[in-house]
């Protein structure tokens, strides 16, 4: 079903992105991405040698860095089918601690990465009637402490998405976001500080997680379907449950999930 399809994957040189990019291959679609290491994007090249994987480096945050990476890719494969808006960024910071750069950088490229790519990308895929995919998370679902810049990311990444459906919905286009729960990655070492660097480590157990393997076929399997939304892990499902119709209790067990003793652990 998606064999010759031209898929575009941000963010693909590891985690979510990479599976997804690895298993997309194994379809016979044609895939592009691109990443800000160009080390990473190098190693992922070598490790598919084939014409059908074309890599670009760049930062989605940046509209003409965004804008030059989806022309390139349309110039090598003619048109795209599919992109699948991935490449995003974590923090951890109590938002009375935190510095608004580190506020800034994580919507730039959460939010607006994912605006600049669509925007330059969405003539073809009207086009084509393709899809539009964007990765959220259960933060995007309920507010999580300690990631209030990331939450805030992820519910304006899903409110466009849901106004971008209305708009598309007579032209073939689907639009589908996807909100995956705790999934093991490089994410939270990565994620950024209250200072704007990164946390250096996870605060979970990472072995204890869903794999990004799992993650991908999943999205890989609602994309197929043409679905509206995909929520995953049954604790993810629990936590969209409980907010939706128990939203106090879940402050409650929200706040008991990431405190310990008043200080912020997860």
């Amino acid at each position: 079903m998606l064999k010759d399809k031209v898929i575009v994957v941000t963010g693909g040189s590891n985690g979510i992105g990479k599976a997804l990019v690895d298993q997309l291959l194994g379809e016979g679609a044609k895939v592009a991405t691109c990443g800000r290491s160009q080390e990473k994007l190098d190693a992922l090249k070598n490790e598919h040698i084939c014409k059908d994987l074309f890599v670009a480096q760049c930062d989605v945050s940046s509209e003409e860095e965004a804008k030059g990476f989806i022309e390139k890719t349309i110039d090598h494969f003619g048109h795209i089918d599919i992109l699948i808006n991935n490449a995003g960024i974590s923090m951890r910071s109590q938002f009375s601690e935190v510095s608004l750069e580190t506020m800034r950088r994580v919507m730039e490229i959460n939010f607006f990465g994912a605006i600049n790519c669509t925007r330059y990308a969405i003539d073809s895929i009207i086009r084509q009637k393709g899809s539009i995919v964007g990765i959220s998370s259960i933060a995007g679902n309920r507010g999580l402490p300690g990631r209030s810049g990331y939450s805030a990311s992820k519910f304006a990444l899903q409110g466009w998405m849901e106004a971008l459906r209305s708009e598309l919905l007579d032209t073939g286009v689907n639009v589908l976001w996807v909100s995956p729960g705790f999934t093991k990655s490089n994410v939270r070492k990565a994620a950024l500080t209250k200072t704007v660097s990164a946390q250096g480590k996870s605060p979970l157990n990472e072995d204890k997680l869903m794999t990004p393997e799992e993650c991908a076929s999943l999205i890989i399997k609602a994309i197929k379907k043409r679905k509206r939304t995909l929520v995953m892990t049954a604790q993810g499902k629990l936590t969209v449950f409980m907010n939706k119709f128990f939203p106090a209790w879940s402050d409650r067990l929200t706040r008991n999930f990431f405190y310990k003793n008043g200080v912020l652990v997860k």
